[in-house]
């Protein structure tokens, strides 16, 4: 009979207070790790998005740069508007293989974008270190 009522005891006071303590010391402990977790996926996602940003800007831009009779300003500013329709700040667009006008047909157009890190950072461009994503393209003009 006495074991009956050892099991369905009430907890005492102390007994809660311990527990809250203990869960407030696995909060303190957790919450800094489960944050990082939080801000670095978003960070990592965030850089994902740039470099996909820049791969579709430099194909939409080398795509335009190998049509016959294309230029320069044609395939930048194509390059440009997916950049500005994606959000991308202070990206750069240049053609590695010279005037796109001047570059013969069969021949090689090699097109980099660029962008850095920093500004196109949405939680902690102040504290990562800068760096420029670039994505590079070649195709044969048409």
């Amino acid at each position: 009979m006495r074991m009956n009522q050892l099991e369905t005891r009430r907890p005492r006071r102390s007994d809660k207070k311990r527990r809250f303590g203990v869960a407030t010391v696995e909060l303190a402990l957790c919450l800094p790790v489960l944050v990082l977790l939080v801000f670095g996926s978003i960070e990592a996602a965030s850089f994902i998005f740039l470099k996909q940003s820049l791969h579709v800007a430099a194909y939409e831009g080398i795509r335009e740069a190998i049509r016959a009779g294309s230029s320069d300003a044609d395939a930048t500013s194509r390059s440009t508007a997916i950049l500005n329709s994606r959000f991308v700040r202070d990206g750069n667009v240049r053609f590695t293989s010279g005037s796109v006008a001047s570059v013969p047909r069969g021949q090689q157009i090699v097109i980099e974008v660029s962008a850095p890190t920093r500004t196109n950072s949405p939680l902690a461009g102040q504290w990562v270190p800068n760096r420029t994503l670039t994505t590079r393209l070649v195709m044969l003009k048409e």
